[in-house]
Formats: structure tokens, sequence, C-alpha cells
């Protein structure tokens, strides 16, 4: 099986582009330089995102994830810095980007809503890489319907040595968990106010090894990608334990998958270029009829869609993370532009890799589909990007709801 080590070079060209400042250029720079020197065995994807959390935090990554005040490298999260990140990752390894996206993601409720004493007990473990997080919105009922949620948190008054205060009890299932299982701590969302649909959620941390929460339901799905159920019975927090507001959490859970929804495109954007790379260097190499295969006009109008398809993609990824950082979100209009944008950069991005993947493994013919060539492992990493953190038909949803109120996505 290839090696990250044996990965060509991520390529550098695109951060040209006046999206980026030298801080952003830097970054990619130091990061392609370090991916390929380190040497984990991915053949475990739960021991591999453990190993890629501890290097990825020790070698100072992490830091993107969380803010400056929180022991962060920014003073805020940076959605291009985010971007480049897990687009050179990817590039080189699904599991590293994987483990990078989920301390963002894991973590990045706490950091919008967090308590300073939250803040200080999750963020700067999360940013050197002791503590792994998890987000925990899905149901087996609840997927892109986040209202028909039913976790349940009922609250109950206890009176304790510093008077009387809110203790919540946690019962129902989240499936479909990234890092569960392997998590330190979860952001769960659950129902506060049965009747109330999304205004009745709200947002709790729950720690690993918390009784009456069960994470061993380990779900195994086509390519490397820890994932569990969790399951809550009877599972007592305390009032310390709620994150954000009362009825919060559902505005929580969307500004959350917000920040890093350009990001998950930036990761597309990795395997799309890596499986191009892998196109362009097999077309030379190969041999066929007397001449390369990539001598062929066809293979070259081939080439052609995928580079188009590939930089068409990073051009909405990174107008996307732009906006959020230069434009901002502060006013009801800015906010809806950035959605929007957001939206279209995720969609265009992991449907256009998964072409660009697909081409590039129909390129190398029989070697293709061998299971371990890099080809076969990116069709099979690229597919999910195209359902989590909001499939291609809820960004569809969010782009036609915005050019519908507005008469333009402007």
């Amino acid at each position: 099986m290839q090696s990250v080590t044996d990965a060509p070079r991520a390529p550098l060209s695109h951060l040209n582009l006046p999206f980026f400042e030298a801080q952003h250029r830097s970054l990619a720079e130091q990061l392609r330089d370090w991916v390929p020197q380190q040497r984990v065995d991915e053949s475990d994807d739960r021991a591999a995102c453990k190993q890629w959390t501890r290097l990825l935090g020790q070698a100072g990554w992490l830091r993107y994830c969380v803010s400056a005040d929180d022991g962060g490298a920014l003073p805020q999260l940076d959605s291009r810095a985010l971007v480049i990140l897990r687009e050179t990752l990817a590039f080189h390894s699904p599991l590293a980007d994987f483990a990078m996206a989920m301390a963002g993601l894991g973590s990045g409720a706490i950091t919008l809503a967090g308590t300073p004493a939250q803040k200080a007990a999750y963020l700067p473990a999360v940013a050197r890489g002791d503590k792994l997080a998890a987000f925990a919105l899905s149901e087996p009922d609840a997927g892109s319907d986040a209202g028909a949620m039913t976790t349940i948190a009922q609250c109950r008054q206890s009176t304790g040595a510093s008077g009387l205060s809110d203790a919540y009890v946690l019962n129902g299932v989240k499936t479909w968990i990234s890092n569960g299982g392997i998590a330190d701590f979860y952001c769960v969302f659950a129902k506060t106010d049965a009747q109330a649909g999304t205004r009745g959620i709200t947002a709790f941390i729950v720690d690993a090894g918390t009784k009456g929460l069960d994470d061993s339901e380990h779900i195994t799905v086509m390519a490397p990608h820890p994932l569990a159920s969790l399951r809550f019975t009877d599972c007592a927090l305390d009032d310390s334990a709620q994150l954000g507001e009362l009825g919060g959490g559902f505005k929580l859970a969307m500004r959350t998958l917000d920040i890093f929804r350009a990001s998950v495109a930036g990761a597309a954007l990795g395997m799309a270029r890596r499986a191009l790379a892998e196109a362009v260097a097999f077309a030379q190499a190969r041999s066929m009829f007397g001449q390369k295969l990539a001598d062929f006009q066809l293979t070259q109008a081939k080439l052609g869609d995928m580079a188009a398809l590939v930089e068409s993609a990073a051009l909405l990824t990174y107008r996307a993370a732009w906006l959020r950082d230069c434009v901002g979100t502060a006013t009801p209009a800015q906010a809806q532009a950035y959605t929007a944008a957001a939206a279209m950069a995720k969609m265009c991005a992991t449907e256009n890799a998964q072409r660009v993947i697909d081409m590039a493994l129909q390129m190398h013919g029989g070697r293709g589909v061998q299971v371990g060539t890099k080809v076969e492992s990116l069709y099979r990493d690229i597919r999910a990007l195209r359902i989590y953190e909001g499939a291609t038909e809820v960004q569809q949803l969010i782009i036609g709801k915005a050019l519908l109120k507005n008469g333009g996505l402007s």
C-alpha cells in the first residue's frame, strides 16, 4: 500500500491567488514539508487517528482549531487557514485530515459559546492534541432534519452546598458520530423542550466515561473513518455541562457547521488534486500501443476536464473562506452571503472531486480498482464528503433559498 512518504508534493501555485495572505502561504509551505516526514500506520483507523491527533498537536497544527485566547495560533478561527490545512493534509492522508477536522468541529461549539471555565478545561488540551473531540448531532431518525431528534435532556433541580441548581439527565441515541468511541468528550445536542422543535434543543459537554454513556457501538464504513453510536441511559450531568443558552443548541450547531463547511470543501480539493497528480504521473509512465498514455488526445482531454473541475471548485472554496475572514458575518446579509457561498463551495468541491477521482481511477484501468492503490482508496474516501456536514441536497436547498430570498447571491 502506498504510504504518505510516497506521495508527490502538494501544489502551491493556487496560493498566489488574492484570497490569501503571506501567513497562509507560509502555513501551506511548512505543512506540505511536514506531512511526508510522518510515519503513521493507517491499517487501524482508530489507532491512526489517535496518533495523527498527537502528531498534529505536538507540531502545533491543531492550534489553528482554537482561538489564541484558548491556546490557539491566531486571534480567532481563520477559515482560509483551515481550508489550507485540510486541503494539504487530505492530499497526503485523508485520515490526517479527519483528525484535524474533528479537533475543530468537535470543539467548535465550545469556542463559540463556552464559558471561560469550559474553554479552559477543553480547548488548550485540544490544541495540544491531548484531548480528542466529537460533535454529536445526528440520530437514527434525525440526520438532516435535526428538529426530529428524540434525545431528551430532562432538567432536575437539586440542592447542594451552593444552593439550588439544575441538573440534567440524558436519554437517547446519537449515531454516525465521528471520533465516536475514541473521543475524550462529546458536544451533544439534545431536546430540553420536546415540543419546541429546533428551538427546544440545547447543547451539552459530555465527557467520555460519564456514567450512563455507552460509546462502544462502532460503525464500519467503506473508507477508514472512526464512527460510533452513542447511547445515553439516565446519563446525569450537572448544570456546568450546559453549553451555550438554553434552547440555543440548534443555532449553535448551525454556526459551528457553517465555520467548518468551507474546510470540508478544502478536504475535497486536496483529494481531487492528489487524484489529478496520480493521473498525470500514471499517464506519463504508462506505455500503450507504442507510445505513452499521455500522448493520446483522449487522455489529454480527460486531464483537461479534471483540471478545470478542480480549479473551479477551488475558486468557490477560497472565496467562501475569504468572505468569512475578510467580509465577516456580523450582519444578517453578510451571514447569509457567507452561508450560501460556503454551501456552494461544499457542494461543488465534493461533487467535482468525486468526478475527478472517478476519471483518475478509469484512467488507471485495472490498477485503479486494485485494493491498495492510491486512486482506489481515494475513490472510497471521497464518497462520504458528499454526505457528512450537510449532504449535497441540503446545500442545494440552502443556495436555492438564498437565491429566492434575495433575487441573487451577492
